[in-house]
């Protein structure tokens, strides 16, 4: 991000409003506040808060960050971000309508889940079951966008890159939708920075529909059990340590029910913290550093964090 004389200030000029407006009427919005878009619901305001349909809008965006060298970002379902209380300067892509489609299939002995990348994972985990999908219930309870989950790679025993036949990217030097073909690690894959995922593709083996269903079932039950869902959160703050996982080295350094303004580490699940009362993101930031040093003194592992921090933090 270039640097600015105050970091809360937009960096939008005033044709760069006007050339949105044109685009997108009133789904260009300015000066928007964040938080009702994140599942933390925390964030200051957006410059521009742009909500886009197709391909062609998203390439008409990127082109416009190239040529004028803005600092952007797609915000997806907001499940694995902290916003600064100070906003995010320049653009903040939310990305609907053919972004959004689900279509499952069957190829023989193989379920196929075409799905944009603002499609909701939990949906599709749905379809995808009901369908016959096998594996398909390692993604069930996960929160977010099948885009969030496809660049973090998420799971649990089994992750989504596992399943991922191919997947097409826009980039801000290639705007128009093409094929990659990324690698896929623990909680990351090689997707370059600046590549917004537009689509991607699923494939299971076939199973019977109810026996996938019950299995999927049973997995949600279990995550509503022991996580704290009727709060805002963000999912695991932090990555699971190889050998380690992370929620038991906070419960054992003691973490369990620390509070910092409304923020709090759930007295459910140490790995996450909740917004109980109108947390700012300065205090989730404070207890996640705060945490991160317990571990450290304890267990002596320095804890990766899975959370985002994007933004202006004051």
């Amino acid at each position: 991000m270039t640097a600015y004389a105050d970091a809360r200030e937009s960096v939008l000029r005033d044709d760069d409003r006007a050339s949105l407006a044109v685009l997108l009427g009133e789904r260009a919005r300015f000066d928007e506040p964040v938080a009702p878009h994140t599942s933390w619901k925390v964030g200051g305001p957006a410059d521009a808060l742009l909500a886009l349909e197709t391909a062609d809008e998203l390439a008409a965006v990127l082109r416009l960050v190239q040529r004028r060298a803005l600092p952007w970002l797609v915000l997806g379902s907001g499940s694995n971000v902290l916003v600064g209380d100070g906003g995010i300067r320049g653009i903040v892509v939310r990305l609907g309508g053919e972004f959004a489609r689900i279509a499952v299939t069957r190829e023989g002995t193989t379920v196929v889940v075409t799905a944009g990348a603002s499609s909701s994972l939990p949906l599709v985990v749905t379809q995808a079951a009901s369908a016959g999908a096998d594996g398909i219930d390692a993604l069930a309870g996960i929160p977010g966008s099948v885009g969030g989950a496809l660049r973090m790679n998420a799971g649990t025993d089994r992750e989504t890159g596992e399943f991922v036949r191919d997947v097409w990217v826009q980039t801000p030097t290639k705007p128009e939708p093409h094929p990659v073909t990324p690698q896929y690690f623990y909680r990351h894959t090689t997707l370059a920075q600046d590549a917004v995922v537009a689509r991607a593709t699923l494939a299971f083996p076939y199973a019977e529909p109810a026996l996938v269903r019950q299995r999927t079932q049973a997995r949600l039950v279990r995550r509503k059990q022991s996580q704290p869902l009727q709060y805002p959160n963000a999912g695991s703050c932090f990555r699971n340590p190889p050998g380690a996982r992370a929620g038991a080295l906070i419960e054992a350094a003691g973490a369990k029910g620390w509070r910092e303004g409304g923020a709090e580490v759930s007295e459910l699940h140490a790995n996450f913290i909740v917004n109980r009362a109108q947390a700012s993101a300065a205090d989730i930031a404070g207890l996640l550093a705060r945490i991160r040093r317990a571990v450290a003194e304890t267990s002596g592992i320095e804890l990766e964090l899975e959370v985002h921090f994007v933004g202006v933090f004051v």
